[in-house]
Order: structure tokens, then C-alpha cells, then sequence
């Protein structure tokens, strides 16, 4: 095995020279800096990362721990935290909890284990407030993303409440009384938040409570019998706002199943919606998410957590788009609504 002490012989520099160059702790002179790349690549030096890492007490490295990386927005918010880590030198180590508490739980210390510099944690529907307790025990950085919550750590998701709330003045304003949510399961605290935001803006709106329709469910077959029970009611819903992607397939799917057309015999619209919504026919009303800025802030988040654990805890919601198209009547040009970003300091 090639070592250190031959990169510097090979490049007529001392060790620490070398050292130098491979971590940018101090400026090497560029003709020197050379000398010691050419070296390293012609005896193909490869450092120890776990001795290095034992020496700066850093491994440069974070775990990120989500419930379905295939998950559309999750699949954007991983590609935010890994470019962003990405650009400051960082790794990133995945992991997926299938929204299982205990499997959440074995990720977390499977990375605390691996000596990761700070974790990034969406939370799986069900983990308790245990989980996050357990985080007092350990001196490792922690960021919440998506999912928040009411505990002091730095946390990152977008506003749920706003675009719900004006999506159902939307639909109210078109005529719309018996409005279907498919809420999924509301343990979720993003669907929870989802599925408040929407008995609240009925309510104001003076739509009966015998009107406001909800399916709660926390698997899929549960999401798709209430789906069907309410389509297939004697006073069925006249429109449905789906609260993920994967509930919005749920729904379309069984619309399209009993032959029903969007707008004329139901309104539909969805939160997070599908890439290239504006493809599908009719086109479909979507709050777009900026899922990617989210990963990158979660990312953000962190780095400087790590920095300065003395910090004071941050939570940022980011703002998405309500973009109004044909689906809920609102023809094919999308209007957008865009409320503001909101930072708060724990």
C-alpha cells in the first residue's frame, strides 16, 4: 500500500505538505500543489478516510433518513440535500424507514454508529415523541425535514396550511359544497396539518359539516375503500383534493374507473400532483411544492448546526404554488398563488 511518506518523496515535499494538499488546511503554491497530485496519481495513493476521520473528529459525512425515496417530492428533497452536500465535500448515506417507527429507529443508529456528522430525519408515521428524546443522549446534530414538530431542533417543510385553505375557497367560489379530502394517514404530520387546514377553511366558508368528507386511512387499501364509499354514495362528492401524489393516483384512478370527467362531473386537485401535470387532460390543479429547496435547506440546516452547535434552533417553511388549471375549472392557463417563506427563531 502506497503511503503517505512515498507521495512526498516521489513530489520532493515534506509530509505535511502533502497533508496539506489532500485537506486544504493551509495554501500549498500551485507548482507544488501539482507536484504533489502528479505524485499522488502515479503511485495511485488513496488516503484513509476512517483515520482521517479519527483525527478531525469529523467523518464528513450525514445521514438522511426518509420514509420513501421513490416518493416523488422525497426523491426531489433527497437530490436537494445530496447536491448541496455534494458541494461542500460532503457524503450522504440514505436511508429508508417504509414509515415503520422501528425501522426508523434501527437507521438512526445504524448512522450514529457509522459516526455520520449530523442526521437529516423525516419522520415515519407513528414515531413518537420517544424517538426525538432519544437525540438528548447524543452530542450529533439534528435536522427535521418535512415533518415537523413542536420539539427544540432545527426544522424545514413548506406551508401546508395556506394552499389547502385556498384551494377549498377555490372550489366553494365554483359552486362546490360536498368536498372529499383524501387525507391519508393523518399520523403523518404533514397530512395532519393538511387535513386541519381543510375542516378549518369549510367552516369558514359555512359548508355544512354533513358536507365536509374526509378519507383517513394509513394503507393504501383502507385510502382506496374510503375513496369508493364516497364516490359511490347516493350524494357523492362534486369535487376531491388529494394530499400527496400517491393519494392523488389513488383518486384519479377510481374517477377514471367509473367514467367520470374532470371538470364537468367532479373537480380535482392535488398537493405535490405529478411531474409535467400540465400533460395530463384536463389539466390538473397542483400545489407545487419546492421540494428540492427544501433537501438543500434541510442541507444548510445542518452544516451550520454542525459549525456552531450553540446556535440558536431554526424553522423555515417554504412557500409552494397553487397553480390553477382545468381540473378544478379554472381553465388551461395556470394562475399561481404564492404566499411568503416564513423563518422562525426557537
Amino acid at each position: 500500500m502506497t503511503t503517505m511518506v512515498k507521495v512526498a518523496k516521489l513530489a520532493g515535499v515534506s509530509i505535511s505538505t502533502v497533508s496539506h494538499v489532500l485537506n486544504g488546511t493551509r495554501h500549498v503554491n500551485d507548482e507544488t500543489r501539482q507536484r504533489v497530485l502528479k505524485a499522488i496519481q502515479d503511485t495511485s495513493y488513496r488516503q484513509d478516510a476512517l483515520a482521517r476521520a479519527m483525527r478531525r473528529s469529523r467523518t464528513d459525512s450525514i445521514g438522511l433518513i426518509v420514509s420513501d425515496g421513490g416518493e416523488p417530492a422525497f426523491a426531489e428533497m433527497i437530490r436537494g440535500v445530496e447536491e448541496t452536500a455534494a458541494s461542500q465535500g460532503i457524503t450522504l448515506l440514505l436511508a429508508n424507514s417504509a414509515e415503520d417507527p422501528q425501522r426508523e429507529a434501527r437507521a438512526v443508529q445504524a448512522l450514529l454508529e457509522r459516526r455520520v456528522d449530523g442526521l437529516i430525519l423525516a419522520r415515519a408515521a407513528g414515531s413518537g415523541p420517544d424517538a426525538l428524546a432519544e437525540f438528548a443522549n447524543y452530542d450529533t446534530p439534528l435536522v427535521l425535514m418535512d415533518r415537523l414538530s413542536d420539539d427544540p431542533f432545527d426544522q424545514v417543510g413548506v406551508e401546508n396550511r395556506q394552499p389547502i385553505m385556498e384551494l377549498v375557497e377555490h372550489l366553494v367560489s365554483q359552486g362546490h359544497q360536498r368536498i372529499l379530502l383524501v387525507a391519508g394517514d393523518t399520523r403523518v404530520a404533514t397530512l395532519h396539518e393538511r387535513h386541519e387546514a381543510f375542516e378549518e377553511a369549510m367552516t369558514t366558508a359555512g359548508v355544512r359539516k354533513a358536507d365536509q368528507l374526509a378519507v383517513i386511512a394509513a394503507d393504501p387499501e383502507g385510502t382506496d375503500a374510503g375513496i369508493s364509499a364516497a364516490l359511490s354514495a347516493a350524494k357523492p362528492p362534486t369535487a376531491v383534493i388529494a394530499c400527496s401524489t400517491v393519494l392523488a393516483a389513488a383518486a384519479l384512478r377510481q374517477i377514471q374507473q367509473r367514467g367520470l370527467r374532470m371538470p364537468e362531473d367532479i373537480a380535482f386537485a392535488a398537493f405535490d400532483g405529478f411531474a409535467y401535470a400540465d400533460l395530463f387532460e384536463p389539466q390538473l390543479t397542483t400545489v407545487r411544492q419546492p421540494a428540492f429547496q427544501v433537501g438543500a435547506t434541510a442541507a444548510e440546516l445542518l452544516t451550520k448546526r454542525i459549525a456552531d452547535k450553540s446556535a440558536e434552533h431554526s424553522v423555515v417553511r417554504l412557500a409552494p404554488t397553487i397553480e390553477y388549471r382545468a381540473s378544478t375549472g379554472a381553465g388551461p392557463a395556470a394562475r399561481a398563488s404564492k404566499p411568503q417563506n416564513v423563518e422562525v427563531d426557537l
